[in-house]
C-alpha cells in the first residue's frame, strides 16, 4: 500500500484548457453521432435523410455532463498519475462512455473492428442501438464499465464496494439527480462512515444536477443550495460547487474543483496513513450544475429543448422526415467544428488527445472494471478441519450456520493480508450464528465508538447496515473489482434487493458472451433465520419466495442450494466460495439441526445434487418402491425422515423411498440448466408412475413449475409454505402449512393404491395427533414431547 500522492496544483493553462475543451467537443460530436448516424460520420457532404438511423434510440440529455466529467477526470490521473476507476450512474448516458473509450484507444483494443478512424467511427455510430449492435446504456460490453445504469440507485454503492481493500485506487461516482430520489442511492451515502482512510481507497462522488428526469424536475435541483449543502453535509461530505453554462467558465472551475478534491483526498490519506490521524474524515464532492442536452439544440418546434426535460432523450426525433429538424441536427453536429478535432483520416487530433492517460490508466482500460484480471482464489481450508462428527444419523445436532462461521472465520484470517474478503449483511452476522468471524476481523466503522460496543473496528472486514441496498451494493462493487465475499440475510427480507439480483445476474450472463471479461468470483447469498424459524418473529419475516425469484432467470448464472445439515452446508459452501461468474443462493438454518450426513457422505450427496438415502427408507432393493418421500430444506428433511420412521412403524410392508434434494436445479431438465437432470436419471429416481409426496422449504408450486414436463408429474404432491403463519411453536409452523410428518403420513395413504382401506385406522392416529399437538400448544405453549424429543432410530 503506498501513501496517496500528493502534488502541489496549479490551475491549468488556457492553452491546457483549449485542448480540454477540444475533447471535451469532440466527446460530445461522437455522442451525438451515434444517436443519430449511420453513414456520413464526419459531415463530408450535406446530411441526408438516408443518412440518418430509422430509429432514433438514447439519452442525449446527461451525455455533456458525463462527457464533462470523463475529459477533466483523464486530465487528473494523468498528471498525478492514479489509478482510477468510474461508476457511471447515469448509465443510459452510454453514448459518452462509448465515445470517450473510442476516444482513448480502448473500445479499438478491445473490438479490434472498431477502428479510431474515419470506418472504425462510422462503425462506432451505426452499432449504437442497433440491431445486433451494442445497447444505448452502459453495459459489460463497454470498457471500463462495472455498473449498468438501467435502473437508478446503486452507483454509490458500488464505488465504495469497489473502494473498499484498494487503497490505491480513486472511484469517481457519477451521481445523476434523477437517480438522488432513489431509496438505494439515498441509503449509500453513509457508505463513507465505512471507509477506512488506510485500507481502503477514496471515493469522489460527483453529483450531477442537471435540473430534469424524463419529464419532471429533480428534487435536489429545486431545493436552495445552502439546503442542498446542508444535506450533503449532514451525510459526511464537503461540497465543492461547479456551475454554469459557458463551457470556457465551467472548465475553469471543474480543474478547480478537481484539483481541489483530490488535493483534500491525497492530505486525508497521508494524515491517516502516515501520521495515525483516526478521527472521521469528511470527504469532498463534487456538485456539477450544468444544463440538460448542453450544446444541444436550444429550441425546437418553437419549444425550448436545452435546460428542460425535453432534452432527456432524443432531441430532434423528427430528422427523416423533417427538412426543418435536419437542418438543426446538421447545425448542431457542425458546431462542434468536427474539422478541428479529427484528422483527414477521421483519427482524433493531438489536442484532442492531449489530457488522455496511458496505458492502463484510461478509464477504459483499467483492469479494476474487469475484476476477473486481478482475483486470486479464495483460500478456503479443508473441510474435515470444521466437520461434524455423524456416527449415526438423525442423533446430534448441531447450529449448521454457527458451524459455517468457524470456515468463515478460518477464509477471513487467511485472507488477513490480502484483503480480499469481506461478509456483508443487515445487521445479523451474529444473530445468524457467524460471529466467529469477529475472532479474526471486527466490524468496519469510522463514526463514533462508546465503551458499551463491541466489535467496531476502523480496519474491520466485516461490513454491517441495515439496508440491504447498500450491502448488495458494495458486495457487487467488491466482486466486480476482484475480491471474494458473502451475503448473509434473513430469508424474508432479501427481497428488498430483487431488483439488484436481477441486473447483477443480466450483468453476468452478458460477460460470459464476452471473452474480454474474465470470470469474477460469484455473488453467494446465505438466507438464514428462514420461514419455519421464524416462529418467534411471526408472518412477518416469513418468506421463502427469493428462490422463485432467482429461478427465474438465466440458467446458465443461477444456482440454488437447500443444505439440509451442518455438513452439506459446509460442503455447498465450499463451492459456492470457489465458483466464478455465478449467483449462488444458499438457504440454511441457524437453529439446532440434526445432523444427518457424516462430512464424506455429505460431499459425495452435495456433488450429485439429489439421491437416495438408502438407511432412512425401507425399499432395501429387491422391489421398485411404493412410494417416494422427497424432501429439500433441512425442516422437510426433518419431516420426512419423521414421516418416514412412522411408516416403518405404522406399514412395515410398505417399500418407502426417500430422496433428497439440496441442488434445486437438478429438478429441471437437462435442456434448461447445466445441472438439470436427464428424463432417464430423473424417473430412475422418482419412477415414472408411483405418488412422490414431496416436502418443500418454500412455496410448492415452485416444485410443480420445475418438475412440469416430467413423465411422472401428475403423481406429483407438494407440501410447502402456504402463507399460514404466526408466531407460534416451531412444529405448529408445519401443521399450519400441511408440511408436518402426521400429514404426510396421510397423503401416503390417500395416495398409494389399496391403503385407504388397510391403513385407515393409521391415518386416523395421524390425524388425531395433529388434533392433540393443537389442544397441547395451547395449554403448554411448547411442542409435543414426541415432537420436540424425537430422533432417528431405525
Amino acid at each position: 500500500m503506498s501513501t496517496a500522492r500528493h502534488q502541489d496544483t496549479t490551475a491549468p493553462t488556457d492553452e491546457e484548457l483549449r485542448t480540454l475543451d477540444a475533447h471535451w467537443r469532440a466527446a460530445n460530436y461522437l455522442a451525438a453521432g451515434q444517436i443519430y448516424l449511420m453513414a456520413n460520420p464526419l459531415l463530408r457532404e450535406p446530411l441526408r435523410p438516408e443518412h440518418i438511423k430509422p430509429r432514433l434510440l438514447g439519452h442525449w440529455g446527461t451525455s455533456p455532463g458525463l462527457n464533462l466529467v470523463h475529459t477533466h477526470l483523464n486530465r487528473v490521473i494523468k498528471a498525478r498519475g492514479l489509478d482510477a476507476l468510474c461508476v457511471w450512474g447515469p448509465g443510459h448516458g452510454g453514448p459518452s462512455i462509448l465515445a470517450n473509450s473510442w476516444l482513448e484507444g480502448s473500445y479499438t483494443e478491445t473490438y479490434p473492428d472498431v477502428t479510431r478512424d474515419e470506418d472504425g467511427m462510422a462503425r462506432l455510430f451505426r452499432q449504437f442501438s442497433f440491431p445486433g449492435g451494442v445497447p444505448s446504456h452502459v453495459a459489460p460490453e463497454t470498457p471500463g464499465s462495472i455498473h449498468e445504469g438501467g435502473e437508478l440507485g446503486y452507483s454509490l454503492s458500488h464505488a465504495y464496494g469497489a473502494a473498499f481493500d484498494n487503497p490505491d485506487l480513486l472511484v469517481a461516482c457519477v451521481i445523476g439527480d434523477g437517480e438522488a430520489e432513489t431509496g438505494p442511492l439515498a441509503a449509500a451515502w453513509h457508505s463513507d462512515k465505512f471507509l477506512d482512510p488506510v485500507r481502503d481507497g477514496a471515493v469522489l462522488p460527483i453529483l450531477h444536477l442537471n435540473g430534469y428526469k424524463i419529464a419532471n424536475p429533480t428534487v435536489l435541483s429545486r431545493i436552495p443550495e445552502a439546503e442542498l449543502d446542508e444535506l450533503l453535509r449532514g451525510y459526511g461530505h464537503d461540497p465543492i460547487h461547479v456551475t454554469g453554462d459557458d463551457p470556457a467558465k465551467v472548465h475553469r472551475a471543474m480543474a478547480a474543483a478537481m484539483d481541489d478534491a483530490l488535493d483534500r483526498i491525497a492530505v486525508m490519506q497521508r494524515t491517516a496513513r502516515e501520521d495515525g490521524v483516526t478521527e472521521r474524515v469528511h470527504w469532498p464532492m463534487i456538485v456539477l450544475r450544468t444544463p440538460k442536452g448542453w450544446t444541444g439544440p436550444a429550441e425546437v418546434d418553437g419549444e425550448p429543448v436545452e435546460g428542460t426535460w425535453r432534452a432527456h432523450q432524443v432531441p430532434l426525433s423528427g430528422v427523416r422526415e423533417n427538412p426543418e429538424h435536419l437542418r438543426q441536427l446538421e447545425a448542431w453536429l457542425r458546431s462542434y467544428r468536427p474539422r478541428e478535432l479529427f484528422g483527414p483520416d477521421g483519427r482524433p487530433t493531438a489536442d484532442v488527445l492531449a489530457c488522455v492517460p496511458d496505458g492502463t490508466q484510461r478509464l477504459g482500460a483499467t483492469p479494476h472494471a474487469n475484476g476477473g484480471l486481478l482475483v486470486r482464489d479464495l483460500p478456503v481450508p479443508p473441510l474435515d478441519d470444521f466437520a461434524v462428527p455423524v456416527d449415526k444419523p438423525g442423533t446430534t445436532l448441531h447450529e449448521p450456520t454457527r458451524v459455517l462461521g468457524d470456515l468463515l472465520a478460518r477464509v477471513m484470517k487467511d485472507t488477513g493480508e490480502r484483503r480480499d474478503f469481506r461478509l456483508f449483511g443487515p445487521d445479523e452476522t451474529a444473530s445468524n450464528r457467524l460471529q466467529a468471524v469477529f475472532d479474526v476481523s471486527g466490524k468496519a466503522w469510522q463514526a463514533e465508538h462508546l465503551p458499551v460496543d463491541e466489535h467496531l473496528e476502523h480496519h474491520g472486514r466485516v461490513m454491517e447496515i441495515l439496508s440491504e441496498h447498500t450491502c448488495q451494493g458494495w458486495l457487487e462493487g467488491y466482486l466486480l473489482t476482484g475480491r471474494h465475499g458473502l451475503f448473509s440475510c434473513y430469508e424474508a427480507f432479501v427481497h428488498i434487493v430483487d431488483s439488484m439480483v436481477n441486473q447483477h445476474i443480466k450483468w453476468l450472463k452478458t460477460s460470459r458472451e464476452l471473452s474480454w471479461r474474465a470470470p469474477i468470483a460469484s455473488l453467494n447469498y446465505l438466507l438464514t433465520s428462514h420461514v419455519w424459524r421464524q416462529d418467534h418473529n411471526g408472518f412477518s419475516h416469513q418468506d421463502p419466495g427469493f428462490v422463485d425469484h432467482v429461478l427465474n432467470k438465466s440458467p446458465e448464472v443461477v444456482r440454488v442450494y437447500l443444505p439440509p445439515d451442518a455438513n452439506t452446508l459446509l460442503s455447498v459452501a465450499d463451492h459456492a466460495l470457489r465458483s466464478r461468474d455465478y449467483v449462488n443462493v444458499i438457504v440454511a438454518g441457524k437453529q439446532p439441526c440434526f445432523d444427518w450426513l457424516s462430512m464424506d457422505a455429505a460431499r459425495v450427496h452435495c456433488a450429485r445434487g439429489a439421491g437416495i438415502w438408502e438407511w432412512a427408507g425401507t425399499e432395501n432393493g429387491t422391489r421398485e418402491p411404493d412410494v417416494v418421500l422427497a424432501c429439500a430444506g433441512d425442516v422437510p428433511t426433518l419431516e420426512v425422515l419423521a414421516a418416514a420412521q412412522l411408516l416403518r412403524r405404522h406399514l412395515p410392508d410398505l417399500a418407502v423411498r426417500v430422496v433428497n434434494v439440496v441442488d434445486m436445479t437438478r429438478l429441471l431438465p437437462r435442456e434448461e440448466h447445466p445441472h438439470g437432470m436427464s428424463d432417464f436419471e430423473y424417473d430412475g429416481l422418482f419412477t415414472q408412475d408411483k405418488p412422490v409426496i414431496f416436502a418443500y422449504h418454500g412455496y410448492p408450486w415452485l416444485i410443480h413449475r420445475l418438475a412440469y414436463r416430467r413423465t411422472g408429474h401428475e403423481n406429483l404432491h407438494v407440501r410447502g409454505y402456504k402463507e399460514s403463519g404466526t408466531t407460534t411453536t416451531p412444529f405448529d409452523m408445519v401443521v399450519r402449512n400441511d408440511l408436518d410428518r402426521y400429514r404426510l403420513v396421510m397423503d401416503v395413504i390417500d395416495r398409494v393404491p389399496g391403503l385407504a382401506v388397510r391403513a385407515a385406522a393409521v391415518r386416523q392416529r395421524m390425524a388425531d395427533a395433529r388434533t392433540r399437538h393443537q389442544a397441547w400448544i395451547r395449554e403448554h405453549g411448547t411442542d409435543l414431547p414426541e415432537v420436540a424429543d424425537w430422533t432417528w432410530t431405525a
